[in-house]
């Protein structure tokens, strides 16, 4: 499969959201995900496994665990599409 890597600001940005209970709109790209009220670590375990499931990627341990904003998971995701499809 090929990403659109074009897409995965937005794509992370909603899924993120929607995880977290909150609208696309109100995360910006710096926002830290874990001073955000109601993140656990059982929603970044989703949020991870929807976006694995939405890229069909597999995210190295090592690459979430010090993830801590939205633009950093982006970034990783980035990367794991370009790996897959390099």
């Amino acid at each position: 499969m090929t990403a659109d890597v074009s897409t995965v600001p937005e794509t992370v940005t909603e899924i993120v959201a929607a995880e977290l209970g909150r609208t696309p709109g109100s995360l910006a790209r710096g926002t830290d995900l874990r001073a955000v009220e109601g993140a656990d670590s059982i929603k970044v375990l989703r949020m991870v496994a929807k976006i694995e499931q939405a890229y069909d990627i597999e995210l190295e341990d090592e690459e979430i665990f010090g993830l801590t904003t939205l633009d950093e998971v982006i970034t990783v995701v980035g990367r794991a599409i370009a790996r897959d499809q390099g």
